[in-house]
């Protein structure tokens, strides 16, 4: 009777549809210091009003930067999304991952060029291995 309860259940979850793409991308409280570096950049305007108010582009670059700034990773893509356009790469173009003097990932292809993957810290390693199926290894395990 257990045996045929068995045989009925629905297929497992995980292999009946694709899994979902996995987002890192920077925090939002990193808003926190474009918000103080506007504050900072008020002072100049009473300074210098017009170079002051110039400056006061540079909190809302840094705004779309902390939107735009992220990496996607699927099963079969891994997608650095930079300020002004993005790149994929299959993952079989990946050689390893390395940590320079950035804290972001450098994805090392095999061309021998490298791709910044936007907010992949060594603690977001864990997703990036989940993504990519077991083509990157996950340090914690």
């Amino acid at each position: 009777m257990m045996a045929a309860m068995a045989s009925r259940r629905a297929p497992d979850e995980s292999t009946t549809r694709p899994a979902e793409p996995v987002v890192i991308r920077m925090s939002p409280m990193a808003h926190f210091a474009s918000g103080f570096l506007a504050l900072g950049l008020l002072v100049m305007i009473t300074v210098f009003p017009t170079w002051g108010a110039v400056f006061m582009v540079l909190p809302i670059l840094a705004s779309v930067a902390i939107v735009r700034l992220r990496t996607v990773a699927d099963r079969n893509t891994l997608t650095a999304r930079t300020l002004f356009g993005s790149r994929s790469v299959g993952w079989d173009e990946v050689d390893g991952l390395g940590f320079e003097r950035t804290s972001w990932a450098r994805a090392h292809l095999k061309d021998g060029s490298q791709l910044l993957l936007p907010a992949v810290t060594f603690t977001t390693l864990p997703l990036l291995a989940e993504a990519s199926g077991g083509r990157v290894p996950n340090p914690y395990e």
